[in-house]
C-alpha cells in the first residue's frame, strides 16, 4: 500500500487551523501596516503633524482594511493641529471662544480653553464663571459650585450676574447655590 504522504506529487499548501490555506505575504499590505502602527504610535505621543502626513497617504493610497480608519484618525489629527493653530491676541478673545464652544455644544472643548486660561493666570474671575456655567450645565454640581465661589471672590458682580443667568437654571434648587447667591439672606 502506498504511503499518503506520496501521490500526487503536488507541493501541500500550509494550512492554518481553521483548514484554510495562509494568504501569501503581501509586501504593499505590509508597509501600509507598518505605517498605520507609526501613525498611531505618532499620535500617542501628540505629534500630530506627523501622524496626520502617514493618515492623509493611508487614506489615499491605503488597502481597504485601513482606508475607514485611517479617515478617522486623520480627522482627528486634523481637529488637533487646528486647536494647536489657534492664537489669541488677549485672554478676553480666548474667552470669547470659549464661550462660543460651550454655546455650540462642544463642552470639552470649551473646557480647554476655559483651563487654558486658568493655567495662564489663575486669577481672571471671568474663566472660573465660564467654567461654573459649564459644569452647571453638565451636571457637575461640586464643580460648578467652586468655580462660581472663586469668581465671586475674584469679582463680587459675579454674583449679580449669575442671579439672572439662565445657564445656572438647573441649580437653583439647590441650598448651597443659593447661600452663594443670596449670603444677605441668612
Amino acid at each position: 500500500m502506498p504511503d499518503a504522504r506520496e501521490g500526487s506529487g503536488k507541493a501541500k499548501q500550509p494550512r492554518t487551523i481553521a483548514g484554510k490555506s495562509r494568504p501569501a505575504s503581501n509586501p504593499a499590505l505590509q508597509q501600509s501596516l507598518t505605517q498605520y502602527q507609526h501613525a498611531m504610535q505618532f499620535m500617542q505621543e501628540g505629534k500630530f503633524e506627523r501622524a496626520r502626513t502617514l493618515f492623509e497617504r493611508l487614506s489615499q493610497e491605503g488597502p481597504p482594511e485601513l482606508l475607514e480608519r485611517s479617515r478617522v484618525y486623520l480627522a482627528v489629527c486634523n481637529r488637533h493641529a487646528q486647536k494647536q493653530s489657534l492664537a489669541f491676541a488677549t485672554p478676553e478673545e480666548q474667552y470669547d471662544y470659549a464661550v462660543s464652544l460651550l454655546n455650540t455644544g462642544n463642552y470639552e472643548d470649551a473646557r480647554d480653553q476655559f483651563d487654558g486660561l486658568l493655567k495662564k493666570d489663575s486669577e481672571i474671575d471671568y474663566a472660573h464663571y465660564g467654567l461654573a456655567v459649564l459644569n452647571s450645565i453638565t451636571g457637575q454640581a461640586e464643580e460648578c459650585l467652586d468655580h462660581l465661589a472663586r469668581a465671586i471672590s475674584l469679582n463680587p458682580q459675579n454674583r449679580i450676574q449669575a442671579r439672572s443667568d439662565i445657564d445656572f437654571n438647573d441649580m437653583a434648587d439647590d441650598p448651597r447655590f443659593t447661600e452663594l447667591l443670596y449670603p444677605e439672606s441668612l
